[in-house]
């Protein structure tokens, strides 16, 4: 057996706004192979995106352990788990996270920088992964000069110029229309199959899901199917 590139053991994470308190997640358990592309589907407020921020470190979790590529999450230090975030993650959300007043190569390119690598590659690298996801022709304009499809191609390019080990993806298609999704899709699909990422991507929409090698279906903080057969209790999507 391969070993697992996210391992989930037990987590739990609760939100407290004063005597209010959200059981985001109860208990959850999750294993992901290496470049695997996996769905998490459920209806609104079952702690889908919660989960991915727990998994990703962005979100502490309150109970349980998160292990990625073998290594715990809790025992980082703060400054540790953002550098190992900044190296071994991608990012892609539906709000695109773009900085207006930089160009599309200087958005892609600006990971690298913060990462530690010289000017000259930096450059050399995020017009590659700007050409990856056929966007050379635009690498000098600004995210208003682009389409919303353009635009999340330009985080695409972004998330995977550090040659990430894991794509976290948040309703990445959720702000496009139909045919511009599939079209981001397919190029998600390509790169997880050429480069051998792993793609973690929340989503409320089926079509994703079919795209995928399997889907993680939540329920009220719970997984309620992991996609490996292995459950009782499968719920449908609202």
């Amino acid at each position: 057996m391969t070993k697992p590139i996210i391992l989930a053991k037990n987590i739990h994470k609760t939100y407290r706004t004063g005597e209010v308190e959200v059981n985001a997640l109860r208990g959850v358990d999750l294993t992901i192979q290496p470049a695997e592309m996996v769905a998490i589907m459920g209806p609104s407020g079952c702690g889908k995106t919660t989960l991915i921020n727990c998994l990703s470190g962005l979100d502490q979790v309150d109970r349980g352990e998160v292990l990625l590529e073998g290594a715990a999450l809790h025992k980082m230090k703060d400054k540790v788990r953002t550098t190992y975030r900044a190296r071994r993650m991608g990012f892609v959300f539906q709000t695109f996270n773009l900085l207006p007043v930089i160009t599309a190569l200087e958005n892609v390119e600006l990971p690298l920088l913060v990462s530690g690598v010289r000017p000259k590659e930096a450059r050399q690298r995020s017009l590659d992964g700007l050409a990856s996801v056929g966007l050379s022709d635009r690498a000098h304009h600004r995210p208003a000069q682009l389409s919303g499809g353009q635009r999340q191609r330009v985080t695409i390019a972004r998330s995977l110029v550090n040659n990430p080990a894991i794509v976290w993806a948040d309703e990445p298609t959720g702000n496009l229309d139909s045919e511009t999704a599939a079209d981001v899709l397919s190029l998600m699909q390509r790169l997880n199959r050429e480069q051998g990422q792993t793609f973690v991507i929340v989503t409320h929409e089926a079509k994703i899901g079919d795209l995928c090698d399997r889907v993680v279906r939540m329920r009220d903080g719970e997984i309620v199917d992991d996609g490996n057969g292995d459950n009782n209790h499968v719920v449908a999507d609202e």
